[in-house]
């Protein structure tokens, strides 16, 4: 049993990641047949830097995950503190309204976001109405629950004899947050936004539809050349984001494993374990 989930585990990673190593292979290759390594070069990442076109496109995509993550960072802890003081069935109810954006298909909340952005527009008599602002507002909406949902369990486990201890010494409330809560949540706080940046910064189906002629991003702008013979420096572009994504997860997970441990420690220095 034990070597058949080995095996198992093993192919899925295989089927997950055989179709990246392609395009990284293809990324150095100076063929541009897929099934065919000419040679190994290094001028299709030149050219990628070289074209402004994708430079500019992937300068908006960062520039949208920036604010979208720190804005989504900042009202998502401060959501997560206001469910976590909450009690019974509002609790509840409340959580399961956050998990709703992620359980919820991504073309229906880009279509119900481009309904309502529509709508907001002919109140306000505004033509245009989709850019740059509607593709913020939809980033920020469905990275909150992922915020949420890391810092909540952070709020859970943390003892909460420690802020009244900080008020007790004298801390304001605010002292108390800053110097005992955030330091405590702050693990969470740190997935809960590298998770939304990762969300944000390879988003399409609801880029798509809220986004505008004025402001567009690299993987909307990605889906037009899928209609047509990609370049080979397009591979090398998606090559620098498999492995900016990869970098980014690695270091969320090493961050919840270190702070997994220091607690570890501490529940065994607590019970003299």
């Amino acid at each position: 049993m034990r070597h058949t989930t080995r095996i198992i585990t093993i192919l899925v990673f295989v089927f997950l990641y055989i179709p990246m190593i392609i395009l990284a292979v293809a990324s150095f290759s100076t063929g541009k047949d897929l099934a065919v390594f000419g040679g190994f070069t290094l001028n299709q990442y030149k050219e990628l830097f070289r074209d402004d076109a994708l430079v500019s496109l992937l300068t908006n995509s960062l520039i949208i995950a920036v604010l979208s993550t720190l804005s989504a960072t900042v009202l998502g802890t401060v959501a997560s503190l206001g469910i976590y003081k909450s009690k019974g069935r509002l609790r509840s109810a409340i959580m399961t309204l956050t998990n709703i954006p992620m359980t919820n298909p991504e073309i229906v909340t880009g279509v119900s976001l481009a309904l309502l952005f529509a709508f907001v527009g002919i109140l306000l008599r505004i033509n245009a109405v989709l850019g740059f602002w509607t593709l913020l507002i939809a980033h920020i909406t469905f990275n909150l629950p992922y915020v949420i949902l890391n810092v909540m369990p952070k709020l859970s486990q943390m003892d909460p004899d420690l802020t009244e201890a900080a008020l007790d010494l004298g801390c304001t409330p605010v002292q108390a947050f800053f110097k005992v809560v955030l330091h405590e949540i702050m693990p969470g706080i740190i997935s809960g936004a590298l998770m939304a940046f990762t969300m944000s910064l390879d988003d399409f189906v609801i880029s798509y539809f809220v986004t505008g002629s004025g402001f567009v991003t690299l993987p909307v702008e990605i889906y037009s050349y899928t209609k047509k013979p990609i370049h080979p420096k397009v591979y090398a572009l998606f090559t620098l984001i498999f492995l900016a994504m990869l970098i980014l997860m690695v270091t969320m997970n090493l961050l919840q494993a270190k702070d997994n441990s220091r607690r570890r420690k501490l529940m065994g220095r607590r019970f003299g374990k």
